[in-house]
């Protein structure tokens, strides 16, 4: 028998359900509801990888194909990801991984989110004058990147489940750094952005042809500093990214930037990457497991629970009500959120608080009131006074979902937090700027603190919301994660009722319009229906058009005979298996 998951001291009780069937009906088509775009499905029988990008696909099936793992075959397409999404992830950043043991029938978090150097304080972004720095001003600076936890994360988790050697799971990563690549849409994009990090000395040096041009979709890009790096680190595991010459490389390159990082070799060579329970509750039949604080789990959960207090699993995705509740119940989410949730070894958070049934229920009885009006934190057992959160929490991300031929589960977030991190370049990656995940303003006049406000040796706040999906029996029922910034949270929770409560399949469930609803504003993507926005507008909300980073959701269930993916059309990746 599979142990009750205990989650943050909260007994979570497992509910019978079978595991997901096949739609037994069309699910409504993402042209019903508004955005115009079908996802990318496939089916496979025994394995699957659903990744942003289609080399790091084939990468992770060939590993797959070898007798790999999924954490085998998650270093495979991080390496690859790095390379040809670099944007988004890449080894100079941090990532959550929720991995599903088919064997035991448990589910863990791998925590590879990077952390403050050790001199950090609450004034890290604060302006001489007491006043936070502007958010640019912050990225740019070297004081935006933390020690790069990702590869030291996959290290870890590929020492408890990997199954080939880890020097050989970066062979297609340097193949394809020392011969180049075509760019993709999403990367040409990226390049020709507006964005200052696309522009640094760094960035135009790397972007820019021998003939002045730069770089556009449809190129071949080659980066032999990239293929040597993966070289060390194949060859000496996270030790080579994090000592020696690439770590004396990173501290020159963040001393001599704008505002100077005071990070240490001892920063660097101390970090270690944490292990997790996994973060669990039930929806319906199921139960739904994601990452802790720091991350964003807890979110997503408390999304879910508030919606199990609605009618919305009666509906489906082509009523407009529907996404008025979903767009309701995500402001009370949010509220809570910003204002309790950071690194836990530094705050108290009440996350069996906000998990409490009772709570849940009298928090979704405001549902029906949310309008335009401020929205307010509720108070969760557990809870303590907090300063407002000021986190601007842009998003440069990638998340992918593996399934092996064992059936054992990878669901990761990987980042660098804002597109291409800080615009700062070492030994052929890009160096992430998490620390602006922190709260720009610590503190209340009074001297309330926030809970995520910045420290020394402290993990941000991040809204990386990896997602495994059980039955009662712990078996493996689906798995779903998207970049996106704060909008993670929403979109992951979007990708889940469509899953769980509304069967549509993976494809048509990652494709559905986005709402995310943080703060004062809907945001609505273009092309959703006029009758989703006439909706939510009549029920008070006040809504603007999305102008937040597109989701890159990839998603992944176990039907009879086999699996079903779908990946987002919004950016370049797919769903292939064998």
């Amino acid at each position: 028998m599979l142990r009750t998951l205990v989650s943050a001291g909260l007994a979570l009780s497992l509910i019978a359900a079978p595991a997901l069937a096949a739609p037994a009906q069309p699910a409504a088509s993402p042209s019903a509801v508004g955005t115009g775009a079908a996802g990318k499905s496939a089916f496979a029988r025994h394995a699957m990888v659903a990744a942003a990008s289609p080399m790091a696909v084939e990468a992770g099936l060939r590993v797959l194909r070898a007798g790999g793992s999924a954490v085998d075959a998650a270093v495979a397409v991080q390496a690859v990801l790095g390379l040809v999404e670099p944007e988004s992830s890449g080894v100079g950043g941090g990532a959550f991984m929720t991995y599903y043991d088919s064997r035991t029938r448990r589910l863990s978090v791998y925590d590879g989110r990077e952390v403050a150097p050790k001199a950090a304080g609450p004034d890290w972004f604060l302006k001489p004058d007491g006043q936070p720095m502007s958010f640019i001003d912050a990225i740019l600076s070297g004081r935006s990147t933390g020690v790069p936890g990702a590869i030291a994360m996959l290290e870890l988790a590929h020492r408890e489940h990997g199954a080939r050697p880890w020097r050989s799971l970066f062979g297609d990563a340097e193949r394809l750094a020392d011969q180049g690549f075509v760019i993709g849409d999403k990367l040409g994009r990226a390049i020709a952005s507006g964005f200052p990090q696309a522009h640094t000395p760094d960035a135009n040096a790397y972007f820019t042809k021998p003939d002045g041009t730069r770089y556009k979709a449809g190129d071949r890009l080659r980066n032999p500093a990239y293929a040597a790096t993966l070289r060390l680190i194949a060859a000496k595991g996270s030790a080579g990214l994090l000592r020696g010459k690439i770590a004396d490389d990173i501290l020159a390159k963040l001393r001599a930037a704008n505002l100077g990082s005071p990070m240490t070799r001892e920063d660097l060579a101390d970090y270690r990457p944490l292990k997790r329970e996994a973060l669990c509750a039930p929806h319906g039949p199921y139960r739904v497991c994601a990452p802790p604080p720091p991350a964003g789990g807890i979110g997503v959960l408390e999304t879910l629970g508030l919606l199990a207090e609605t009618d919305i699993a009666t509906r489906n995705a082509a009523d407009p009500q529907a996404w008025v509740e979903f767009a309701r119940a995500s402001r009370l989410m949010y509220a809570d959120r910003d204002w309790f949730v950071g690194d836990p070894a530094f705050v108290s958070v009440p996350t069996p608080g906000l998990l409490d049934p009772a709570y849940l229920k009298a928090r979704a009885a405001l549902i029906p009131g949310v309008g335009a009006a401020p929205v307010t934190h509720g108070d969760p057992p557990g809870g303590a006074a907090r300063a407002p959160d000021r986190t601007p929490e842009p998003g440069g991300t990638s998340s992918f979902v593996i399934v092996d031929p064992h059936g054992d589960v990878v669901s990761m977030t990987t980042t660098v937090e804002s597109l291409f991190g800080s615009g700062r370049m070492v030994d052929g990656f890009f160096l992430n700027n998490q620390l602006t995940d922190f709260s720009f303003s610590p503190a209340n006049p009074d001297g309330t603190p926030a809970a995520n406000a910045p420290a020394g040796g402290k993990r941000p706040r991040s809204s990386m919301a990896p997602t495994i999906v059980v039955d009662r029996e712990g078996r493996f029922v689906a798995a779903s994660g998207s970049p996106g910034g704060n909008s993670i949270i929403a979109y992951v929770a979007k990708s889940l009722v469509a899953l769980l409560d509304w069967k549509m399949t993976p494809a048509a469930a990652v494709a559905l319009p986005n709402v995310v609803a943080r703060g004062g504003i809907v945001s609505v993507e273009k092309g959703a229906s006029p009758e989703m926005i006439s909706a939510l507008r009549a029920a008070g909300l006040n809504v603007a058009p999305d102008q937040g980073e597109a989701s890159g959701l990839h998603a992944i269930v176990k039907r009879p005979g086999g699996y079903e993916g779908g990946a987002d059309p919004r950016r370049d990746g797919v769903a292939k298996g064998f």
